[in-house]
């Protein structure tokens, strides 16, 4: 007989599965309103978080604060010891106005105004461009500055813009087209700072430099740009005859109107003149931060030259030449007879009589490969290579002839006429 006591497993089994059951259930019903309220709080929270708070703006007042940067840093001392040295140049032309002309040339009637004895041309100067410089020197009532040749090139009369503002005439003392050097000098009444030329032969890439000048015109005159040294000796062509020329890379910021103000190092002094920079390539991409200057050691060179003779005297060969690239290919073996390993050079195609190439035995179609140290590859190494000698100084020239490497003492005791630059033409003289 079975015990009323005593119940079944399965039975039993179902009545905690029940209480389990409603267990749970009151477990997610009470953790649904848990959540639901907890939701409800933190929304309220966050409304009352960002809410504009109401009420008086009073307290929303602040005050300027004691400025705790350095306004005597490297940077500020280097460039404070230098700008009131930094000057822009004004370069002035003359502009013929005839009266009575028209958009064309020519008068209402259709008649040329060289035709017509009712002209009356006159003449003034006007601002052709603008440029910057540097007063390295003053000497009693005389101070003297160094920018650009191509600052001042053309000109009919020059001004200065001294760092206080106020204008003085400029006389041109030299230029120098192949380096792209000037040398002016004004008078010295208002000038207050001069500066000082470092040794640009110990620089060092990544070392900091400021660019002093006026970019873009007077307007922004003694602008300050800074940057480092990218590169030391980065060889390209300067002044107006593209002759090779060994300059400093900068990234600081160099625009037009920057050009012959001074690159400096943080001790404030002149490590080069600002001359250039890169805008595009061949291809129109625009680049940044490429600036070229011209060392200090060879500015001080040229202008100790211009200085003491107006002009520079380099020594001149007395040739005509062309690049050996643009002789074909069949006319190189033909005609000058060179083996296949020469493909680079400059062709003699014509020699001046009484030359220094004629004395030391040069003719035409020889093939300079060298000259002294340095490997002749077009005109321009020739003339880089050339113009590192003085007047009187000698050097060996390499050259072909008939297909036969030959070797000279060339005397360098002539110079070249007039500036010493010329045109690279494709019968150039040098």
């Amino acid at each position: 007989m079975e015990n009323n006591n005593q119940r079944s497993p399965r039975r039993t089994n179902r009545f905690w599965l029940k209480v389990a059951g409603v267990g749970l259930a009151a477990g997610l019903v009470g953790g649904g309103v848990a959540v639901g309220v907890g939701g409800a709080i933190q929304h309220h929270e966050e409304v009352a978080s960002t809410r504009v708070p109401s009420g008086s703006n009073k307290s929303g007042g602040t005050k300027v604060n004691k400025n705790k940067a350095d306004l005597n840093g490297t940077a500020t001392k280097a460039y404070n010891s230098v700008q009131g040295a930094v000057v822009s140049v004004i370069n002035k032309q003359q502009v013929q106005q005839n009266s009575g002309m028209g958009i064309f040339g020519l008068y209402s009637n259709g008649n040329s105004n060289s035709n017509s004895s009712n002209s009356s041309d006159s003449s003034k100067l006007q601002t052709a461009s603008e440029g910057s410089g540097v007063i390295y020197k003053k000497d009693g009532k005389t101070a003297y500055i160094v920018t650009n040749n191509h600052v001042v090139k053309g000109s009919s009369a020059l001004q200065v813009i001294l760092s206080n503002g106020k204008k003085v005439n400029a006389e041109l003392v030299g230029t120098d087209s192949a380096t792209d050097l000037a040398v002016l000098k004004i008078n010295a009444a208002n000038v207050t700072t001069v500066a000082q030329f470092g040794d640009s032969n110990s620089i060092a890439a990544g070392q900091d430099v400021l660019a002093i000048g006026s970019p873009m015109g007077s307007e922004y005159a003694n602008t300050v740009t800074k940057g480092i040294v990218s590169a030391k000796n980065r060889t390209l062509k300067a002044g107006t005859d593209g002759t090779l020329t060994s300059v400093i890379q900068t990234d600081a910021a160099i625009n037009s109107g920057n050009s012959g103000g001074p690159l400096i190092n943080m001790a404030g002094q002149v490590i080069g003149i600002n001359s250039m920079k890169l805008s595009s390539d061949n291809e129109g991409s625009s680049i940044e931060g490429m600036g070229f200057a011209i060392p200090s050691n060879e500015v001080v060179s040229i202008i100790n030259q211009l200085i003491k003779n107006g002009k520079i005297e380099r020594p001149a060969l007395g040739i005509g030449m062309v690049d050996l690239s643009n002789v074909t290919t069949d006319q190189q073996q033909s005609v000058l007879k060179l083996p296949s390993s020469v493909n680079k050079g400059v062709v003699i195609m014509q020699v001046e009589s009484g030359s220094v190439a004629d004395s030391a035995g040069l003719k035409q179609y020889d093939v300079i490969t060298q000259l002294g140290d340095t490997k002749v590859t077009n005109a321009n190494t020739l003339k880089a290579a050339l113009y590192k000698y003085k007047v009187g100084e000698s050097a060996k020239v390499t050259y072909y002839r008939n297909g036969k490497q030959q070797t000279s003492t060339i005397h360098l005791t002539k110079a070249a006429s007039g500036d010493s630059s010329q045109s690279t033409q494709q019968d150039d003289g040098q």
